[in-house]
Parts: structure tokens; sequence; C-alpha cells
């Protein structure tokens, strides 16, 4: 498998709250996370960052070549467990950081198989075919509304409250992570991303991209066309191929 990373503040913030980290497992297998920080501050840089490392050193430590879909499953969401619950201490113990959150997306790819278990609004697509197929739901107010038909998928993408998550890690004490599993044959991307790209660029644009820049530049070339669009917000994306 290839990986391909990038991160950037975008053009309108000054500082990017944006954190990342990838690597690779025993037996070939990848793992992969990404967190789009929130409140106070200095309070997004902190929680994004300690729930990257906090995940990353969860899956490091505790997974196993041949794990079968249920321990990874429990891995996963246990690794965002873990994360909010640090987080969230770390709120109540210094004012500066209280009500600080995060977004998180964590992936392992292992066996042709995608394992994912995220909070919040940063998203996983798996492209496939031509195609690209968006594997994980918003927690968000807006994707509330399309659920239950207030408003339609088009609307949402512009409707003003599209930024209002529902949940994410470290507002409380509990967190209720959401967990998909896919196939992932040979020649398919994993992609992974925050809504700073999801914001400026269009996935139908994704396949272009991967055609200009090949797999090696996609990161760093969805990146460009965000920052293109405005760059309202920071931008980190992470691809996985399975070569």
């Amino acid at each position: 498998m290839r990986l391909s990373a990038k991160t950037d503040a975008g053009r309108v913030r000054a500082r990017n709250e944006d954190c990342c980290d990838a690597g690779g497992l025993a037996g070939g297998g990848v793992w992969a996370v990404i967190c789009d920080g929130m409140g106070g501050a200095a309070g997004g840089d902190v929680a994004s960052s300690t729930a990257v490392r906090l995940i990353s050193e969860t899956i490091r430590t505790s997974y196993q070549e041949h794990m079968g879909s249920r321990s990874l499953k429990h891995l996963l969401v246990a690794a965002l467990d873990n994360a909010n619950t640090r987080i969230y201490d770390l709120s109540q113990e210094d004012p500066a950081l209280s009500g600080m959150g995060t977004t998180a997306v964590a992936a392992i790819l292992a066996e042709d198989r995608i394992y994912i278990a995220h909070a919040g609004d940063s998203r996983a697509y798996l492209y496939i075919g031509g195609s690209l197929l968006q594997l994980t739901k918003d927690h968000s107010v807006v994707q509330a509304m399309v659920d239950t038909g207030q408003i339609t998928q088009e609307e949402a993408k512009f409707h003003p409250r599209k930024n209002l998550l529902i949940r994410v890690l470290g507002v409380g004490e509990t967190l209720e992570a959401d967990y998909c599993e896919e196939e992932f044959p040979p020649g398919s991307i994993l992609l992974l991303c925050t809504d700073g790209l999801t914001n400026c660029v269009d996935p139908d644009e994704v396949p272009g991209a991967l055609s200009r820049a090949g797999f090696d530049g996609l990161a760093e070339e969805l990146v460009r066309m965000a920052n293109k669009n405005g760059g309202m917000d920071n931008i980190t994306v992470v691809a996985v191929e399975n070569s």
C-alpha cells in the first residue's frame, strides 16, 4: 500500500488546527487518522494533536496481524473513546481549554478491507472503478436535517449552519463513535479529509485531480485546489492506495 498526505492552514486561518498521522502495520497493513480541532485560543490545537497522538498509539500498540472484524471494530472505537476521555479531562482541568473538541476519522486497512471509526464531519471516501463513494456520514445539524427530509443534500452544501456539529471528541464524558467497513480491492484508494477540503472542492473533482497529479501528488493537488477556491479553513488530506 502507498500513502499520500498533506495538511495546510489554508488562506484565511492563522493557525492550522488540523492534525494527521499514518503508518504501516504488521503484514503490510496501514493505519491513518485525521482530526480537525476547535475551541478556545489554543484548544483546537491541543484537542486535535492529543486525539491523533492517542489514537495512533492505541492502533500501533494493539493491532495484531489477522485480527478479525469484531476485534478491529473494538480497537478503533476504543481508540476514539480513550482520546475523548483525555481531551474532556484536559478541558475540565484547564479553563483556557474549556469547550475544546475535535473531529476524528481513523482507519485500518488490512487484507483488502477498510475498517473505520469516526465522529464529526471529517470524512472518508473510497475511490473505486472511477467513482468516489462517501463512506462516513457527517455528525452535523445540517446532515440531521437532510436525514429527516427538511432540506436536500444540495441545499445542505450552502446551509448557514453546515459547520454546527452534534458529535465530536472531547465535549462530553462519553462518545458514540460510528463504525463501518468496506472491501478495499487492489487499485482502489481510501481518502480521508477534513471539511476544509470538502467545503471547497466537490467530490466529483477528485478523479480529475488524480488524473492530473497521479497518486503520489493527489493530496498536494487537492489542497492546492481547495486553496484556489478560497482556502477558508484548514485543509488536510490523507490518501491510501491498495497497490
